[in-house]
């Protein structure tokens, strides 16, 4: 109620992340309510001032500062206030994102391959803690040899404070890369050498990274053990060039009946 009551009697609110222009008192309560929860700090980082006779503009970019996430999120704003009753009330607000910003972060096929080499890097620093923050905020990592999914830092450090003791080094020999608007995935088939005993154990992974806060993190990592040597050979698919191969093959078999002499009655 308090963040309305800096609106005059006729203000106009049009919100950074609502369709509805709120005009009345009670529509602007409801917009503040919802975003309220994120606990909002604003600074203005670019002003545009204009006066008149009872009525002022500001107009530039503003920044964000949310108290429940942490995250800093920029916007254009423009603000025309009127003295009504004594005091400067906000008549027009108009807040909007930031245009170029809805733009994905560009990644190529290449890089996102090298995404890999960051975590592995982390890896041959034998500290947990540096493994454990290149995983997102809100992170899931479905490990090899264990049954607990780990869903936040603290889960996914104690994994690798255990796994680190193998001083494993990571190779990828197989990627299938997909990318996305501010996301991508790598899945595959990757080795790791245990340099504290020189055992290659081969397993399966997927990687979905998000840009956040600047830089590339590991959303989603599900590794998991090769399973026909569990469970036994598994039939294979054809391969690609089956299909060509067994065409070739029955050109060979016709051009062998064409050529072959009659046999007499």
């Amino acid at each position: 109620f308090k963040v309305a009551d800096r609106y005059s009697k006729n203000g106009v609110l049009l919100p950074t992340v609502s369709d509805v222009p709120r005009t009345s008192y009670p529509g602007i309560v409801d917009y503040f309510t919802n975003f309220l929860k994120l606990k909002p700090q604003g600074e203005i980082l670019d002003g545009n001032i204009i006066i008149g006779a009872n009525w002022a503009q500001d107009a530039g970019i503003y920044e964000f500062t949310m108290g429940a996430t942490g995250q800093k999120v920029k916007g254009r704003y423009t603000y025309v206030y009127v003295f009504e009753d004594g005091e400067w009330k906000i008549s027009q607000h108009h807040s909007s994102v930031m245009p170029e910003g809805t733009k994905p972060q560009a990644i190529t096929e290449e890089e996102v391959k090298n995404l890999f080499q960051l975590w592995n890097s982390a890896l041959a620093t034998l500290d947990p803690d540096a493994v454990a923050r290149r995983y997102a905020k809100k992170a899931v990592l479905l490990p090899t040899v264990s049954d607990v999914p780990r869903t936040d830092y603290d889960l996914i450090k104690h994994y690798f404070e255990d796994f680190l003791k193998k001083k494993p080094q990571g190779e990828i020999l197989e990627s299938n890369v997909v990318i996305g608007h501010d996301w991508c995935q790598d899945a595959g088939i990757y080795e790791f050498t245990m340099g504290a005993t020189g055992d290659k154990v081969k397993g399966r992974y997927s990687f979905v990274y998000v840009f956040e806060d600047g830089q590339w993190k590991i959303s989603h990592h599900h590794s998991s053990v090769m399973p026909e040597p569990i469970l036994g050979a598994a039939p294979k698919p054809p391969t690609a060039s089956t299909p060509a191969e067994k065409k070739v093959e029955d050109v060979k078999m016709d051009a062998s009946k064409e050529k072959s002499p009659a046999v007499p009655k």
